[in-house]
């Protein structure tokens, strides 16, 4: 949970690298929501931030009047994430590009199926660079099934993932396709 509340500490930290360290400034792409998560118990205004480097509501930006309101504050970007649901992202994504804000698309270190999803909104919509796409470093191995018919979208090559084997009715899942032993659920609805 990030501890910063005073948009100065970062500013500050900014400025210094702006001065002692021009390459690393040079470097930094955005700053990622340092401040609490709750926008509306913590408003904050921003800009001073925004003036040097483009700020993204991360946590927070997961409904688009959430959007409006860090907007309101100076936020510059949002991080875009299906795991708030894809409906959610969507509406998100055009809200922020109707009102000039520019977007990122971020996974939550998302697995198994959740992945297809994910790069495929990143695939659609123009992002600051790309996907983050983590999953494969912290959970390696929770995808070995869904690799075996979409292997890359579990494996980076040269930094980029490959999307051709999305293809089909739906997301383009294949499941059909995927090894993976589910258990019994739980419940089924009848008809």
């Amino acid at each position: 949970m990030p501890r910063v509340k005073d948009p100065a500490y970062v500013v500050e930290i900014l400025d210094r690298l702006l001065y002692d360290e021009p390459e690393v400034y040079a470097r930094i792409l955005y700053i990622e929501q340092p401040f609490p998560y709750d926008l509306k118990a913590s408003r904050i205004d921003v800009r001073p931030i925004a003036n040097r480097k483009p700020i993204f509501m991360d946590e927070s930006a997961h409904d688009w009047k959430l959007v409006r309101l860090g907007r309101e504050d100076g936020w510059s970007g949002v991080a875009l994430k299906t795991c708030k649901t894809q409906t959610s992202a969507l509406l998100t994504y055009c809200w922020a590009k109707a009102h000039g804000m520019t977007v990122m698309v971020q996974d939550l270190t998302n697995p198994m199926l959740a992945q297809i999803p994910h790069v495929l909104l990143a695939s659609h919509v123009d992002t600051i660079m790309g996907v983050e796409s983590n999953a494969m470093q912290f959970y390696p191995s929770a995808s070995e099934p869904e690799a075996k018919v979409h292997s890359g979208l579990y494996k980076r090559r040269d930094g980029v993932l490959d999307l051709s084997t999305i293809k089909g009715p739906g997301f383009g899942y294949r499941v059909e396709e995927i090894p993976r032993e589910l258990p019994e659920p739980h419940y089924v609805a009848s008809r």
